[in-house]
């Protein structure tokens, strides 16, 4: 070995710190390569997990320090179990020293803990002597979270028992039904109300027309999570700002009650602001989230002013309660935002929600931190009245809404959130056939052992907001509660490991909230993903994912769709794949090529040809399709295909029912091309509004094949 690649190898030193703290040494390619993890990447990963590692002395030291770490604390932060199990916990304290334990559970009933008769051997944490008692949980808890509390002379120590269920069942009319809905991304779907991007009333009315007009039972949307507070505006919904706030752009300015007492002089200019992103609703041109902020902002600042009836007062004073700090440090941040926009950083003294001169800082702005808090109570609002009305209409779901992977690095999250966020960090995935170089999406993950000393309430807060306002929730990426791929900034995004997380604990987490939500959970578990893992959600109640165009033979023909997954959503696209049509037609290798995205055109173009000819095989196979076929039957053909399937959810995306042949994301890319930019459009890029869409022919042929394919 030459003396760089020695230097570069992880010392066995290193390699033991790292596996004892979950980070993979080593890690097998989907190519079948291996490779062992650099050691400058091993270092930085350690280093902000808490752990110094930069020689092989604090390596030794460091997991000695992770030896003592549980003996350090009297009772575990929090313990996840399911209903039913029992579970011992041990109990911290100076040898010697007489202890009892207790538990409260979320009902405030009191439960004395059995002591366990076991002899421990004290452990010597610097020159004091801790020593364990050991206490039984008893296996007849509620779900919920509940407090354990261990009392001896002198202190006291408290920590979260989480008992979450075995399983989250679907409903039964669920599972008798297995119903279809539509997929769409919501800014792109506009109506002559909007904007100028698809907002919270455009959703209630497309769950009223999807389920009156077509029969749909869910819609599944793109992340509604809040992005910047000011312009420029990052067009991706999977790169937000907060995962726990929902987006204000997405506000329906006119259903806003406050409206009707707006002066008729404030109320003309908010009727101005309306007419130049409006005009744009009818264009195909590339959607503009910054006009439409800038009009939507200075329209709700008159309405925030417009007085409030004491019942509406009181209800925004509750939100604000219910939301507590999260509200509180959202906002702010927001307020920050708008005060040093501009500049590439803030003043050091505001550079953390935690900073002492926030609190301050926030007291002289209070009037526009609550302007930033009211808005979210104001969206808050229209998404819960948007999935009443799915119901209300008949839907047997409603709205499925999507938890994007993490969050912006300057967002509100990373700022309130940084102490159990992994600075220095991006979460990625490595080399594979599609991306070569890996891919590093710049999100901070999660930092575990931090999260796990917060009792995962940060994670708990996230999925609480996802399934408020939804009878369902996508979970991107949902292999990240298993592991992750960092990578150090400044790295290559082959240049990382793979962490390991919690994943009894935060599956359990998930489906509790899912469970009292009375919501269902999708895990996007696409891509190489070991068997287990997907048995394991399928124990837990979690559904899969099953792309048509992913879903492959041994030999690179497609399944037949009866061998499909049954706990699934089963669908012909999603938001990363272009739509049907393009891909039909060939034109994503011809997309891809101008991108530079492939290194052989024409053996891409060949091989689309003879995936499209082994489709067309199987489809007249069964029937699905007439021999001279034109495009219309083959889309039509492709959803006949999946709705065979034994899957409990089908997806249809609205943009394969309008023929639309612009992709809204194409991986890989960045500035190349204008991903989540697209307004919907049909075959002939003719834009298509929701007050139209259930009248286009081509919605119609489709909804009549979904139709007669469930009957």
């Amino acid at each position: 070995m030459s003396e760089q690649g020695q230097q570069t190898r992880p010392s066995e030193a290193l390699t033991t710190l790292a596996r004892a703290c979950g980070v993979a040494t080593d890690v097998h390619l989907i190519d079948g390569t291996h490779r062992t993890c650099s050691r400058g990447a091993l270092v930085a990963i350690l280093g902000a997990m808490g752990f110094d590692a930069h020689d092989d002395d604090a390596c030794r030291a460091s997991l000695e320090e992770l030896k003592d770490y549980v003996w350090t604390r009297i009772v575990p932060p929090v313990t996840v179990l399911r209903e039913g199990q029992s579970r011992e916990i041990p109990v911290h304290m100076p040898h010697g020293s007489t202890v009892t334990a207790k538990l409260r559970t979320e009902a405030g009933i009191e439960v004395p803990l059995e002591q366990v008769d076991k002899t421990n051997e004290p452990h010597g944490v610097g020159s004091v002597a801790v020593g364990r008692a050991t206490f039984r949980i008893p296996d007849d808890l509620p779900l919920g979270w509940h407090v354990i509390e261990a009392t001896f002379p002198g202190r006291r120590g408290r920590g979260y028992v989480v008992v979450t269920p075995e399983r989250l069942e679907v409903p039964e009319t669920i599972k008798a039904r297995r119903p279809w809905g539509l997929m769409t991304q919501l800014y792109s779907l506009r109506s002559k109300r909007s904007w100028g991007i698809g907002d919270l009333g455009d959703l209630g009315d497309l769950c009223s027309l999807a389920k009156i007009r077509a029969g749909a039972d869910f819609v599944l949307i793109n992340p509604l999570h809040a992005n910047e507070a000011v312009p420029p505006l990052s067009p991706s919904p999977y790169l937000p700002s907060s995962r726990r706030f929902i987006a204000p752009m997405y506000i329906r300015i006119e259903d806003i009650p406050e409206v009707a007492y707006v002066p008729s002089q404030q109320r003309a200019v908010i009727e101005w602001e309306s007419e130049r992103p409006s005009r744009n609703n009818e264009t195909d041109e590339l959607l503009d989230r910054d006009e439409v902020w800038r009009a939507k902002v200075a329209a709700l600042e008159h309405i925030f002013e417009a007085p409030r009836s004491p019942g509406r007062e009181a209800q925004f004073e509750a939100f604000c309660v219910r939301e507590g700090k999260a509200l509180e440090d959202y906002a702010t941040w927001a307020a920050l935002s708008e005060e040093y926009q501009g500049t590439k950083s803030w003043p050091d003294e505001l550079a953390t929600a935690s900073a002492a001169a926030v609190a301050a800082w926030r007291d002289e702005h209070s009037e526009r931190v609550l302007f930033h808090a009211w808005m979210q109570w104001i969206a808050d609002e229209q998404a819960t009245h948007a999935q009443s009305t799915a119901r209300g209409a008949g839907m047997d779901i409603g709205i499925i809404t999507d938890l994007a992977v993490g969050v912006h690095p300057s967002g509100a999250d990373a700022w309130s959130l940084h102490r159990v966020l992994a600075t220095g960090m991006g979460v990625g995935a490595p080399p594979d056939g599609f991306n070569p170089q890996g891919q590093d999406w710049s999100q901070p993950p999660w930092q575990p052992r931090a999260l796990e000393a917060a009792a995962y309430v940060p994670f708990r807060d996230v999925v609480r907001a996802a399934v408020r306002h939804s009878g369902a929730v996508r979970v991107d990426h949902i292999l990240g509660l298993f592991r992750q791929w960092w990578i150090p900034v400044g790295h290559g995004a082959g240049d990382g490991s793979y962490v390991q997380f919690d994943h009894e604990a935060l599956v359990g987490i998930l489906i509790l909230e899912a469970h009292r939500a009375g919501a269902i959970v999708i895990g996007e578990d696409l891509g190489t993903v070991e068997p287990w893992v997907r048995e394991y959600l399928s124990s837990r109640g979690v559904l899969g994912t099953c792309v048509l165009w992913f879903e492959r033979t041994h030999d690179g023909g497609f399944t037949p769709p009866e061998q499909y997954r049954a706990d699934a959503l089963a669908t012909v696209t999603t938001h990363d794949l272009p739509p049907t049509a393009m891909m039909l037609a060939g034109a994503h290798v011809e997309l891809r090529t101008e991108l530079g995205l492939i290194d052989d055109p024409d053996a891409a173009t060949e091989q689309a040809a003879q995936e499209l000819q082994r489709l067309v095989a199987l489809l007249r196979e069964r029937n699905w399709v007439i021999e001279d076929y034109e495009e219309e039957d083959l889309i039509a053909a492709v959803h006949r295909m999946v709705l065979a399937s034994p899957a409990l959810l089908t997806g249809v995306a609205i943009t394969d029912a309008v023929g639309d042949m612009r992709a809204q994301n194409v991986p890989g890319t960045f500035e190349e091309y204008p991903n989540w930019r697209m307004a919907l459009t049909d075959r002939n890029g003719v834009p298509v509004l929701l007050d139209d869409l259930f009248d286009h022919p081509r919605m119609r042929r489709l909804v009549e094949a979904v139709r007669s394919a469930r009957r």
